[in-house]
């Protein structure tokens, strides 16, 4: 996870006279991920997946930016509007008098339409009334906080404890972080996984209340970044309503993110418009599934927090930002799709994390667009035809039984793919077709229509979860590990390169690592990246102590599978020598190399004690291992 520095709320004065649109200038980076809260003095050390930065305090005397309508005279000084000041406060926003006077004339002046467009009233307790009732952002703050759909948002307290990857046999020192989370049917909570992860301690805080209620875990589906939670005790339900949820916004649909961030205690309400919805990537998950881009403000603390429409509904989780020098306020929510996915797999499963029936399918295929004419030429397409070119197929999907490289993908369930891959999504926009494919569930089925060698082919493919080389995530085990003469062994993943190489471990890792993350396919289910972790320095292991995270490709001639197909073959040996073939040069090449580390077998296996005993190790192996 990489550090994320939470930008100056709205008291900061703009940069600009006029606010650049979103996505002009520079294309911003992908989103980073949006943890929870610090709980204490605002940062985390340590916390899920890289550290927060304390929220930048916001001086006094500065005014804070208003939201829902452009600033039409901005001021000379750079300091934010006066619009609804009162009239002795004039010199506390840098407002001149006349100026105001004026402003407000032209105010009054607007069109009727206009103003009723933005602030018609609708019937009480609704949260069009709160959105549009006021233009002034601090009415409609107090007036959110008086909905009834606001006792329904809790504070979530975890204390979370990471594993170690560099000492795979014990844990990191604990710490606790605070986030957002709502009530739903069922006596369920829904918070982000993230805020969740790697928890010992979970405790949910309602609106208004002085106790704090320790809380279940009942399931986290780690791809789409959300969390179930419950609590036994019936006081927590009492006088509370559930959230109901509401259909997909549309673009300019008016949301109000409620939740706990940083900068206060109590809770905080932002209020913005849907810029953009399409598939996006899921940071904590490394997925990509359907995703609302919004203007409100999203900070640290409001992970988990319930996104509302006008007319009190859910429409979203708060989950991750994007904070790039060019781009402002540009925040994320899990849509209702994505949310009622979840919730779907969990009744079905009884627990989400633990069924391969659960979680999101993919087709398991990557794909070339078909954009250039000549290319389709070449590739026996008529002009009417569209699709998209399959490069290779995953060996472990479903799919592999029944597509080839370079066959045409031009349907899914009877939709058409154009040659960019997308599809219709709703009135005037296009959708990427993999949304297509998040909406089913593992184990269904889809019927996919190719174009092969200039013939047609339908093929009716089972649907499976992603099994991945390098996984994204150990979903709260333990990892695995195995030591023998000092070396010791770990199953690659990316919590692994985190831990070692830091947030910018897609640069300072070793880059065939990289690469087998980024390209590299999983042969079989259980095929794992077996590493060298570090060696334990022992007189058994003498010229060998400046290996550290290097790939093992066999033993004793025998391609290594996986850490337990390795752990089983050592154990076994019986062999004079344990030879280890390693890929020690850490960059890409066409020509093979590798290195040996040979020693003799029955030197390292009682040397393996001591060596134990030194660094207080209890076990040379793993519990997940013991099996063998």
């Amino acid at each position: 996870m990489e550090q994320i520095t939470v930008k100056r709320g709205r008291g900061r004065p703009p940069k600009q006279l006029q606010k650049t649109p979103t996505g002009v200038g520079s294309t911003p980076s992908a989103p980073e991920f949006q943890k929870p809260n610090a709980s204490n003095n605002n940062s985390v050390e340590g916390s899920p997946n890289g550290d927060i930065e304390m929220l930048e305090s916001i001086l006094p005397g500065m005014s804070s930016r208003r939201r829902g309508r452009p600033r039409k005279h901005p001021l000379e000084n750079g300091s934010a509007s006066g619009f609804d000041k009162p009239i002795g406060q004039e010199n506390i926003s840098g407002v001149d008098p006349k100026d105001l006077k004026k402003m407000k004339t032209e105010r009054s002046l607007e069109s009727p339409l206009r103003r009723s467009s933005r602030y018609t009233l609708s019937s009480p307790h609704s949260l069009s009334d709160v959105i549009r009732q006021n233009a002034n952002a601090d009415s409609v703050a107090d007036d959110v906080k008086g909905s009834p759909f606001m006792n329904a948002v809790v504070k979530v307290f975890c204390v979370h404890t990471e594993p170690n990857f560099s000492l795979p046999w014990q844990r990191k020192r604990q710490f606790s972080s605070n986030s957002s989370g709502f009530i739903i049917d069922g006596r369920r909570v829904l918070t982000n996984a993230h805020s969740v992860e790697h928890h010992t301690q979970v405790k949910l805080k309602k609106r208004g209340s002085d106790t704090k209620y320790l809380a279940t875990v009942l399931a986290i589906g780690t791809e789409c970044d959300i969390a179930m939670l419950t609590v036994s005790d019936d006081e927590f339900w009492e006088g509370v309503s559930p959230v109901q949820f509401g259909a997909l916004p549309t673009l300019q649909d008016a949301v109000t993110v409620v939740g706990y961030p940083i900068g206060g205690d109590t809770i905080s309400v932002t209020s913005g418009v849907v810029s953009r919805i399409e598939v996006l990537s899921y940071v904590h998950g490394a997925t990509e599934l359907l995703g609302v881009q919004i203007d409100a403000a999203i900070n640290a603390g409001n992970s988990g927090g319930p996104a509302f429409n006008d007319k009190g509904q859910c429409v979203g989780i708060a989950f991750q930002s994007l904070k790039h020098e060019d781009a402002e306020n540009i925040g994320y929510v899990i849509p209702t799709p994505v949310i009622t996915h979840f919730i779907t797999d969990y009744e079905r499963s009884g627990d989400y994390t633990g069924f391969l029936s659960a979680g999101f399918p993919i087709l398991g295929i990557e794909w070339q667009k078909m954009e250039n004419p000549d290319l389709r030429i070449a590739m026996g397409m008529l002009s009417t035809q569209k699709g998209v070119r399959v490069r290779r197929v995953e060996p472990t999907a479903p799919a592999a039984k029944f597509l080839r490289s370079s066959d045409i993908l031009l349907s899914f369930d009877a939709i058409d793919i154009a040659n960019d891959g997308t599809v219709p999504f709703r009135r005037g926009e296009r959708i990427g077709f993999s949304y297509l494919v998040s909406k089913k569930y593992t184990g269904e089925h889809a019927r996919v229509k190719i174009l092969r060698e200039s013939e047609y082919h339908e093929f009716d493919i089972e649907l499976s979860t992603h099994k991945r080389l390098v996984p994204a995530h150990i979903k709260g085990k333990p990892p695995s590990y195995y030591i023998i003469a000092g070396f010791v062994f770990s199953a690659l993943s990316v919590p692994y390169l985190r831990s070692e190489y830091g947030k910018d471990y897609d640069y300072d890792a070793p880059v065939k690592l990289l690469d087998k993350l980024l390209h590299s396919m999983a042969r079989t289910e259980d095929e794992q990246l077996v590493v060298i972790s570090q060696v334990l320095v022992a007189d058994i292991n003498i010229g060998y102590e400046d290996i550290v995270n290097t790939q093992v490709l066999a033993f004793n001639g025998v391609h290594v599978k996986n850490l337990r197909h390795l752990a089983d073959m050592v154990e076994n040996c019986e062999d004079e020598f344990l030879r280890f073939d390693l890929e020690y040069q850490q960059v890409v090449s066409f020509t093979p190399c590798s290195t040996i580390v040979v020693l003799a077998t029955k030197k390292s296996k009682e040397a393996t004690p001591d060596i134990l005993a030194t660094h207080c190790i209890p076990s040379a192996i793993s519990d997940d291992l013991k099996t063998i």
